[in-house]
């Protein structure tokens, strides 16, 4: 299934960058970057609760903003891109 994760780190305490440098790290170990803080993750229901589990640990809910979007399986009739940045099919060898 396709996961869209996004994030906002907060920086008004000391452990912000830390946190960015974490949370970027574990979505890049499970997805590709689509802009700065915007990740595609192709992941079994499995591999999702622990990604998820993994960047809800890391996060300071009370300075940190999560965003999960579940398109699923048929994601590719979800998904349009348009712009100077070409779309990646990391996907392609999966079909």
């Amino acid at each position: 299934m396709m996961v869209l994760v996004t994030y906002d780190i907060g920086f008004s305490e000391g452990a912000g960058a830390n946190r960015l440098r974490r949370i970027a790290k574990v979505c890049l170990d499970n997805g590709v970057r689509a802009q700065y803080s915007v990740f595609e993750c192709e992941v079994t229901p499995d591999q999702w609760a622990a990604f998820k589990q993994s960047l809800l640990d890391i996060y300071n809910p009370e300075t940190d903003s999560l965003r999960f979007y579940i398109l699923g399986k048929n994601w590719r009739h979800k998904v349009e891109h348009h712009g100077a940045k070409p779309a990646i099919d990391i996907f392609k060898d999966v079909l």
